[in-house]
């Protein structure tokens, strides 16, 4: 628990312990029932702090929209409750019915100010980070996915249409990692920090840090999922275990390996391609080549094409670690004469 909250709340429930014993002091009468009035003050103090703790993950953003909500409830019941419609009848059953569309109504503004908090935001924008992006939803980017560094092409490309939120603790975890004293955790740290100073560095991108309340003790799993649920935003990561979590508790996460399989080239048994073919095989003639999305194409007969662009056919199509694993082979020659460039054997001096 942060500890301004933590003194703020002992020092409300101080303060009404000591307001409800001046009040009895204050008042004769009350003279004799002075630490009953303690009492009533100190459980008032701590229903109050209880109902504070109960709404931990209820932002300012949604306080707003629901005071905003009620007001046009409010203003509707009014506008209705002065109109010819309550002109005549029953003058305490008029009032009855003007305290229940007053309820209705509000109740009614202030659910559909909720749900659309977005729509929420462009008729008041202070209420997100950015005024200028009022209309960009929000993804909490998690440690793994600056560490993976793909997220930086992305946003180079332009298909990021999010506003970027790095919460403190994020950065904090970053440079723990790059101050390890294993040598792959410094460097994958480091990489992390990097991606960070990419990411800031793009004057089109909307990128936030956030300086989240949330308790140290939580793991940072949890602390991600808290932060993208009270921002009502996704979860930007490449971590499996944490989509799941994400999933768990209803908050929308974004994976950066799902993205990556869903452009990976697709090929199928008996389909031709072309493969820049780059080094041997284990067989004596293999040649081995990679796809766009790093899969390996393991090529028979492309050996004495190794260097250069081989146009081959798919046979089979195996599951690996990486991704998957096409093996191919070369497509017979249609050619008479000379073969095409694309298929000249590399000249070795």
């Amino acid at each position: 628990m942060n500890k301004t909250i933590l003194i703020i709340r002992a020092t409300f429930f101080a303060v009404c312990v000591l307001c409800g014993y001046l009040i009895a002091y204050s008042i004769p009468e009350w003279d004799q029932s002075r630490w009953v009035a303690v009492g009533i003050s100190a459980a008032l103090s701590a229903l109050v702090i209880l109902v504070d703790m109960l709404l931990k993950g209820f932002s300012l953003r949604g306080l707003s929209a629901i005071t905003f909500g009620m007001f046009l409830g409010w203003l509707a019941s009014a506008i209705l409750a002065n109109s010819p419609l309550f002109d005549q009848g029953d003058p305490e059953l008029l009032y009855l019915f003007r305290i229940a569309l007053f309820l209705i109504l509000s109740y009614i503004g202030a659910v559909l100010a909720l749900r659309g908090k977005d729509e929420f935001s462009i008729i008041i924008p202070y209420v997100r980070f950015a005024p200028q992006h009022v209309d960009a939803p929000l993804a909490v980017v998690d440690a793994s996915a600056l560490i993976d560094g793909r997220i930086v092409g992305v946003c180079e490309s332009r298909f990021m249409g999010f506003g970027l939120v790095i919460p403190t603790f994020v950065i904090e975890e970053l440079h723990r990692i790059a101050d390890s004293r294993d040598v792959q955790r410094r460097e994958r740290g480091r990489k992390g920090l990097e991606t960070l100073n990419k990411l800031r560095a793009m004057p089109f991108l909307s990128i936030h840090i956030h300086d989240s309340d949330v308790s140290r003790q939580e793991n940072l799993e949890a602390k991600l999922v808290f932060v993208a649920n009270s921002l009502n935003a996704k979860l930007l990561t490449t971590d499996y275990n944490l989509a799941q979590v994400a999933k768990f508790h209803n908050v929308e996460w974004l994976n950066l390996n799902t993205l990556a399989r869903c452009l990976r080239t697709e090929c199928a048994v008996g389909q031709r391609m072309e493969v820049d073919l780059v080094k041997e095989g284990r067989e004596a003639d293999q040649g081995v080549g990679y796809l766009s999305d790093g899969s390996m194409v393991v090529v028979t007969g492309g050996h004495d094409y190794i260097g250069s662009t081989a146009l081959v056919e798919v046979q089979n199509i195996l599951p690996s670690a990486g991704g998957r694993m096409v093996f191919a082979t070369l497509v017979p020659d249609s050619f008479d004469e000379d073969p095409p460039a694309s298929y000249q054997k590399r000249v070795k001096p």
